[in-house]
């Protein structure tokens, strides 16, 4: 039978359960990528799991988060994070290298291959036709230990390219065409692959773009073929020797099917403060601008920045504009610095950053309160630039760069020039020196450099037989994980620390939350949410941070997919309304009640359950294997319990 390529990388992949769309499949993981400030927890969690070596290969640690340096939290995060590297035996990347996902492309990624990443834009590599998967750093964590990635078998949807796009338009603009079409939960437990001759006009950071932002849309992964053009990426980085063709089998089967002709599209743009909040630029020309920002792994190639430099080329920023480059890795500001690009951008007025996350996720550059700022990044969700009260737009480079010289957003069509089509030098050559490797097991395991903000993980008690506890935070839909536990220049470097940063939970969405949950305490709490509970953000500490302070049920109308795999995973049982208008019956200070709680759970579908005495239904989808973790109290409790030369106490 003719296969998809997501089928046959999933087949090449696959170590169980059946490949029907929703059932539970595992997934053997050839590559591991930890970025920094979730990358520390996947070390103390192999550390208590025992840990003495990683099984996937390679497995690299970026620091690209945590850069602003403005006391010794982030820098002594990175001795400890080099530490453990050389202990388990990971790749280190350091600071200034860039973005996780443009380098892991530019220094390791392999078509075919399958990665899993504690960050949820790892899919940005399927650009390259690997089968790269976001997860929650204790999976990940699980996969560097040797164990299968655990996921519902995706959905594939093929989405046929044709046709080129025009003059002012480029890759950010397809993917916000499909997330105008589709919504931030529209790809929810599916594969995005792209086919068709219209990919012949992208190029591999073309790929990237749309790859990477398939997340914002809930997708697993996103695919694109191994072709001609993937071979270019690698010949031109010297890596030629690790291409291999792969493609789609003629005339197969995909479960959904799309069709989009790249000429129809135009200039768009996504409206504060959702990426699927989507119209023409056109439609809000002439609205005020403050800031510019350039750069992020939601557009991280040279060609990105480099369309700016000549669009800007011999003219000015225009006054109260900031236009903020941030290149996503060193080999891109090396290109741009010998190309010429950097000088243009600079004599026109930009603001240069070092390469790394920095503004994207609130680390710097951050906008004044109320002002409109374009960026290229991936999100816009409320407050994740660094400032709460934010106006945050979605943008192609292009529309970024003609908006900073003439003041107000622009639709770039309107420029008196002909547009510039950019393409990245031959030569891109990687240099193995910004990189520190593994060790040899012989040369023994070095101690982990701890800090005070590096504390071991506490211990958590198994899910009890029943559950009594009240509704303490109810939320709408769409709460992302940057609504559950904030992150920028104040709040990320606590990360590492789970009781330090437990004081900042859901603080711009309900202040007194924490309180509350303090007062209640080992008692237990319980958390009603909405649609797509969960968005966005892999960041794991959104479940194992409220689970320290007692959460013990979540409620929603739908989570989205990694938080929901996340909450299991640290003892959190996740359940769904199985009518959605009892959402509306619900309230804080009402008392959840299930009995028979194990039962239930492995009885599998309906949980019967009252509130304040009134019966109410709900739903788990959890699979046998997630349920005996929830038994266990978590995912460290259940493995290490597998070990037969490991104490049983919670660990």
């Amino acid at each position: 039978m003719a296969d998809s390529l997501s089928h046959k990388l999933i087949r090449e992949h696959l170590v169980g359960g059946e490949m029907v769309p929703g059932e539970e499949i595992a997934l053997r993981m050839d590559q591991a990528l930890l970025q920094d400030i979730l990358g520390t927890l996947v070390m103390l969690e192999l550390d208590a799991m025992g840990i003495e070596r990683v099984a996937t290969s390679p497995s690299v640690q970026y620091i690209d988060h945590t850069l602003i340096q403005q006391d010794n939290i982030n820098a002594d995060a990175h001795l400890f994070l080099k530490s453990a590297c050389q202990r388990l035996g990971v790749w280190y990347s350091g600071p200034g290298n860039g973005i996780s996902h443009p380098v892991h492309m530019e220094r390791f990624g392999i078509p075919g291959q399958s990665l899993v990443g504690c960050d949820s834009h790892t899919t940005a590599a399927g650009a390259l036709g690997m089968l790269a998967i976001g997860a929650g750093g204790i999976e990940v964590a699980m996969a560097m230990a040797g164990e299968p990635l655990y996921l519902p078998m995706p959905t594939i949807v093929g989405i046929h390219l044709e046709g080129e796009l025009p003059d002012w338009v480029s890759a950010k603009d397809v993917i916000l065409e499909q997330l105008r079409r589709h919504g931030v939960a529209g790809a929810k437990n599916c594969i995005l692959e792209y086919h068709g001759p219209g990919l012949a006009a992208l190029d591999a950071m073309d790929r990237h773009v749309l790859a990477n932002m398939g997340t914002e849309m809930g997708a697993t992964a996103s695919v694109f073929p191994s072709d001609e053009v993937t071979r270019a990426f690698l010949a031109s980085r010297g890596r030629e020797a690790d291409w291999r063709a792969l493609a789609a089998d003629p005339g197969c089967r995909y479960d959904r099917h799309e069709h989009l002709d790249l000429s129809t599209l135009e200039p768009l743009i996504a409206l504060p403060s959702s990426p699927d909040r989507v119209v023409p630029v056109a439609e809000v020309a002439g609205e005020p601008l403050y800031q510019a920002y350039i750069g992020s792994s939601g557009n991280p190639g040279y060609r990105d920045i480099a369309v700016v430099a000549e669009i800007v080329w011999g003219k000015r920023v225009a006054d109260d504009v900031s236009l903020d480059i941030n290149p996503a890795t060193r080999q891109v500001l090396s290109a741009l610095i010998h190309e010429g690009h950097l000088a243009a951008l600079v004599e026109a007025g930009a603001r240069l950053h070092q390469p790394g996350c920095n503004g994207c996720i609130g680390m710097g550059q951050a906008p004044a309160a109320g002002r409109n700022s374009l960026r290229t990044v991936p999100r816009n969700f409320p407050g994740r630039s660094g400032t709460r009260e934010d106006s945050v737009f979605l943008c192609s480079p292009e529309t970024a760069a003609a908006s900073a010289i003439n003041g107000v957003i622009t639709d770039p069509r309107t420029l008196d020039m002909a547009y510039p089509r950019v393409r990245e030098p031959v030569h891109m050559a990687v240099n193995d020196d910004w990189f520190v490797p593994p060790p040899p097991p012989a040369l023994g395991r070095p101690p982990l450099l701890a800090t005070d903000n590096t504390p071991p993980l506490p211990a958590m008690a198994p899910l009890p037989e029943r559950i009594a506890a009240p509704i303490l935070l109810k939320v709408g839909d769409n709460v992302s994980t940057d609504d559950i536990m904030p992150a920028g220049a104040r709040v990320l470097p606590l990360w590492s620390n789970v009781f330090a940063s437990a004081e900042h939970l859901f603080e711009a969405v309900d202040p007194g939350y924490v309180g509350r949950a303090r007062e209640q305490g080992e008692a237990g709490h319980v958390i009603v949410g909405g649609a797509n509970y969960g968005q966005g953000s892999s960041r794991e500490n959104a479940a194992l941070v409220p689970r320290l302070l007692g959460l013990q049920v979540v409620v929603a109308k739908g989570f989205a997919r990694i938080h929901w795999q996340n909450l299991p995973c640290f003892g959190v049982l996740p359940l769904t309304f199985a009518d959605p208008a009892d959402h509306e019956r619900l309230a804080e200070g009402q008392t959840l009640n299930i009995d028979d709680l194990p039962a239930q759970l492995a009885a599998g579908g309906e949980i019967r359950a009252s509130v304040d005495g009134t019966p109410l239904t709900l739903v788990h989808e959890l699979s046998p294997r997630q349920v005996a973790i929830l038994a266990a109290g978590g995912v460290i409790n259940w493995l290490r319990r597998r070990q037969p030369d490991t104490e049983e106490t919670p660990a």
